[in-house]
Order: C-alpha cells, then structure tokens, then sequence
C-alpha cells in the first residue's frame, strides 16, 4: 500500500462505476469502515487512466460500464506488471457462470454480485485489504 496524499496507510480507493448511486453508495459503505481516500471513475477508460497513473491501491469496479468495460480494465491491469497484485474487486449484475470464470482466469481479486448489502462489500474490502474488523 502506498502513503497516500494525507500521509497516512489509508489506501487510495477507486470506485469505477457508470452510476452515481452506485459510486456515492460504495463510498459511503467504504467511509463507515475508515476508508475516506476515494477517488471515481464513469466509465472503464477513466478507471484504467486513473490506475495506470500508480496512486492506487484498491480498485472496486462495475462490470458492464462504456467506453470500456470492467472486464477489459481488468486484462490491460493485469497485463502490465505493476499491478499484477492490486486488489481489484469486481461488482456484477450478471454472475453468470462464465463471466465469474472469465474474471477469475483474468485475476480478479473478488466479486460481488448487485444487488449487494453494505455488510457483504465491507467484508469483501477488509478481506482484501487485510484490516481487522471493528
């Protein structure tokens, strides 16, 4: 994990989604855990510049969004060396069977699929992120 901008072990955390419902949801469920270092993206060529750019240490980011999609963000990702083990968590409103396999061949850290409850993405992000509950 980088020191972010503010000088602490916060990660920096991207929310990739095309809604803002969405976007402003997560990081209001990633505030009630400690997490206030988020930066957005709307659609998956933002989230990819953004990541490319190395200030980020978490990425949550929506499957199906324009420009790019979530999947595609997740090949250019872990195709660059780099990033190869930035925790990249997948949120999905089809988790058909392929899509999880394909995700999982490609990588990705964890899923979840939407609708999803605050307790089940906290749990998924402090899972990843190694933090102690509470």
């Amino acid at each position: 994990m980088t020191e972010s901008k503010s000088n602490n072990l916060e990660p920096n955390v991207l929310i990739a989604d095309d809604h803002a419902v969405i976007r402003n949801m997560v990081r209001a469920i990633l505030k009630g855990i400690g997490i206030e270092n988020v930066a957005t993206a709307e659609n998956g060529s933002t989230a990819l510049q953004r990541i490319l750019e190395g200030d980020i240490d978490f990425v949550i980011c929506d499957w199906n969004m324009p420009v790019m999609s979530g999947i595609d963000v997740l090949r250019r990702v872990r195709a660059d060396e780099r990033f190869a083990k930035l925790p990249f968590l997948m949120l999905t409103a089809e988790a058909y069977r392929e899509n999880v396999v394909e995700a999982v061949s490609l990588g990705v850290s964890d899923y979840v699929s939407k609708p999803f409850t605050a307790e089940v993405l906290s749990e998924k992000v402090m899972k990843l992120l190694n933090m102690e509950e509470g």
